[in-house]
């Protein structure tokens, strides 16, 4: 059976990501939608805490952690995250102000909405583990099936000489079929300039 990481990991979320004040999110449903399609008997669990069953523990000085539990192929991973406001500051049960460089800022306090939405970002997070969106974790754009499709022969030709207008640029990506990807025609591009400059 193939190994269901790689399977995961191989998969293109780059249309679906999100960004947010430097972070990068990618939507809970379109996520646990491609989960499933692959692994239809995936389940997850929402972890919850004390007499009352709430779905996240709360500390005074550090505000509020969730967790999610998710298993496939008797395979069980944990994630956590912590509640934060848009400008990624840990939210508690009362408002507090914090010293930037531009000024004093406030953080909100926090409510269940905002609780919501970390569980499921905490979800996706969890799902990332079994590979889906892993790369978007360390930062990278592609998986790495990806990259190695799009990479572009150093040996293909692009007659670039008399090209400098962005308009003749696309009717030269427009004309080669080869170029699936912007990527792929612009890496063309900076390979055509390096013959140029080399002739020269």
């Amino acid at each position: 059976m193939e190994n269901y990481f790689i399977e995961l990991n191989n998969i293109d979320c780059s249309t679906k990501i999100e960004q947010k004040n430097g972070l990068s999110y990618l939507s809970w449903a379109w996520a646990w939608g491609e989960l499933k399609k692959k692994h239809p008997n995936a389940t997850y669990v929402i972890k919850k805490f004390g007499e009352n069953n709430l779905p996240y523990v709360y500390d005074e000085k550090t505000g509020y952690m969730v967790f999610t539990e998710m298993t496939i192929e008797n395979i069980t991973h944990e994630m956590w995250l912590p509640v934060m406001d848009g400008a990624n500051k840990a939210m508690k049960q009362q408002a507090y102000e914090y010293k930037t460089k531009y000024g004093v800022k406030t953080c909100e306090a926090a409510d269940m909405f905002d609780i919501n939405k970390t569980i499921m970002r905490c979800l996706v997070k969890n799902i990332a583990m079994f590979g889906l969106g892993l790369y978007i974790y360390a930062g990278e754009d592609l998986p790495e099936s990806e990259k190695t499709k799009s990479k572009v022969p150093e040996s293909l030709f692009i007659d670039i000489s008399q090209t400098t207008e962005e308009k003749q640029l696309e009717e030269i990506w427009n004309k080669n079929p080869e170029f699936q990807k912007e990527a792929d025609f612009r890496q063309a591009v900076i390979n055509q300039k390096k013959k140029l400059n080399e002739q020269k």
